[in-house]
């Protein structure tokens, strides 16, 4: 066997179409993405964000945390050891598409951006850090992993939904203006959720670090109790339009969007059973995190919503 062939094995072995690598590799990148909103909320839920106190080292001296650092360190460092992890499964998805980029650049694209986000989310975070968890840095942390979720939810769809270009796909006018325009209003009202959520959460009292009961991490200063309410407002018009989009599916019958609509509301309720409940009980740590991973399955699951919306069958 010539050194060509040795080296030509590992590019042989890579697919040259979607296949069930494909397929896993693009959940794990969705699934890691939604882990990380829930290690990074139990970063600070456990006042741990300055539990590496400089970057891109841990400490002074060591990339890695040191026993004087306590348990604080320890989840603070696996946070940032979790990102790693999301490299790897990243570059894998990327290398696992490149052959067949030519007939599927969507798939490359995504993958490609999705590689590019992993440094900028890094230094972020370092900014992060550096700021002494500035609540706006700390959110911008936060939207820009939400924004991770829904490209990570286009390429679970993507591989196994193509590209729409085969020969029963729907046209592009089939669907229904009015259904889509339903699909996109709850997209961005959900949206709008998320960003009040960030802006609350930053003047909460979850601010992520007590290690300085003399110098505390900074708050935005806005009234805690006043956005809980506002926040509160697009939530509910979220769940409004849902149940007007469940109707609409239920009326036109149609069954390839039904489960994503369905899913979508089954998180809403319990998000809204979350919220509620820790708003009633002084915002306790578990259900503060459990409502930011909530976050994240409602951002994934309108996105599916959105992209169902497009691919509706002519006949209903």
């Amino acid at each position: 066997m010539s050194v060509m062939d040795i080296l030509n094995r590992p590019w042989r072995w890579l697919p040259r179409s979607v296949d069930r690598r494909v397929r896993t590799i693009a959940w794990l990148s969705l699934m890691l993405q939604v882990v990380l909103i829930g290690t990074g909320g139990a970063v600070r839920l456990t006042a741990s964000g300055l539990g590496c106190p400089t970057w891109p080292q841990c400490t002074a001296g060591s990339f890695v945390n040191t026993p004087e650092m306590g348990a604080h360190g320890i989840i603070e460092f696996a946070n940032r050891m979790l990102t790693f992890v999301l490299a790897i499964v990243v570059i894998l998805a990327f290398l696992f598409v490149v052959r067949f980029r030519r007939t599927r650049p969507d798939l490359f694209g995504l993958t490609l951006a999705q590689g590019l986000s992993i440094p900028f989310q890094a230094v972020l975070g370092g900014i992060t850090v550096l700021t002494g968890l500035n609540p706006y840095v700390v959110g911008a942390h936060f939207a820009v992993s939400v924004v991770l979720v829904v490209l990570t939810t286009v390429l679970v769809w993507r591989v196994y939904r193509g590209r729409a270009t085969s020969p029963d796909a729907a046209p592009a006018g089939a669907v229904p203006r009015w259904y889509r325009g339903l699909a996109w209003a709850t997209a961005v009202v959900a949206g709008i959720t998320v960003l009040m959520g960030i802006l609350t959460t930053g003047s909460g009292p979850h601010a992520g670090d007590n290690s300085h009961p003399d110098k505390p991490a900074p708050r935005n200063g806005l009234d805690p109790q006043l956005l809980q309410h506002v926040h509160s407002w697009p939530a509910y018009a979220t769940l409004a339009l849902t149940i007007a989009l469940l109707i609409a599916v239920l009326v036109l019958h149609a069954r390839g969007a039904r489960p994503f609509v369905v899913g979508l509301l089954a998180i809403e309720v319990v998000q809204v059973f979350v919220g509620v409940t820790q708003a009633r009980f002084g915002l306790p740590e578990v259900l503060v995190g459990i409502h930011m991973v909530l976050a994240g399955c409602l951002v994934a699951a309108v996105s599916a919503v959105v992209l169902a919306a497009r691919e509706l069958p002519t006949r209903f």
